[in-house]
């Protein structure tokens, strides 16, 4: 076995550790009677209800609507948020005009604004989309904008010694050497991405989506569909933590070998 297999499978074994150890102690608080059990239902309970959303493919409908949201609102985070954190870091004019603005908006909630974007966008999915944009961009953005700056001038001068040329040097050192700093600020970014979202589908949704299934069974104390939902949330989060974004580190930054001169 080598290394790496080993270490996954280590890694494998503490996230399974970890999960049981949350689900023994939330099964505990559930038996223990400090809450009604319709308040606080078993992961029994709530497995089943689970299983009988998927079956009758309710589950997937709110899932799909979500995830369509979260992925076409990151898109459109990167697209903006990835060349423009470029350019600020490699043109001063063009950061001292975003920077102040970046600054005063990114600490606003993106939760704050969905009533504003109710008013003018009304409900549905253009508002929830454009509250997800809001929510990813900025530490898309910032993240770009910091690992572009951070790149090591030794690494422009020698490049350039040797002869590379600005094509060359953006995709072969600049890209590079900022990659770690891009993919932390994709990943804080999807974050950012679905608190925005199911946060936003609790209000400006109609009927579809996880987080207008959560409101939708508080309003008639369903808790056992509301902690489904949260499942299917987590579930989703963890695949693209680990699967997608994971996949994205090795072809990249593994790959280039910045996570040892990171490290170094």
């Amino acid at each position: 076995m080598t290394p790496e297999q080993t270490q996954r499978r280590r890694s494998i074994i503490r996230g399974v550790i970890a999960v049981a150890a949350l689900a023994a102690f939330y099964e505990g608080v559930a038996y223990s009677g400090l809450f009604p059990r319709v308040l606080l239902p078993t992961i029994q309970t709530i497995a089943r209800t689970l299983y009988g959303m998927l079956a009758d493919g309710s589950m997937f409908e709110h899932a799909g609507a979500t995830l369509f949201r979260v992925l076409f609102g990151f898109s459109l985070a990167m697209t903006v948020g990835v060349p423009l954190g470029i350019l600020m870091a490699r043109f001063k004019p063009v950061e001292n005009f975003f920077l102040p603005l970046v600054s005063a908006l990114m600490p606003i909630p993106s939760f704050a604004l969905v009533p504003m974007f109710m008013l003018w966008f009304g409900i549905g999915n253009t508002t929830t989309v454009l509250v997800v944009f809001y929510g990813a961009t900025f530490p898309i953005l910032f993240n770009t904008w910091s690992g572009v700056r951070s790149v090591n001038p030794l690494w422009l001068r020698a490049a350039g010694a040797m002869g590379a040329d600005e094509h060359k040097l953006f995709w072969k050192v600049i890209i590079p050497g900022a990659s770690p700093f891009i993919i932390t600020g994709m990943r804080q970014g999807f974050l950012r991405a679905w608190i925005a979202v199911v946060g936003a589908e609790m209000i400006a949704a109609s009927d579809w989506g996880l987080g207008w299934v959560i409101f939708d069974a508080e309003q008639f104390l369903q808790a056992d569909i509301m902690m489904a939902s949260i499942v299917v949330i987590g579930i989703i989060g963890f695949v693209f933590e680990r699967v997608v974004f994971g996949s994205i580190e090795r072809a990249t930054v593994q790959r280039w070998g910045m996570v040892r001169m990171v490290k170094g």
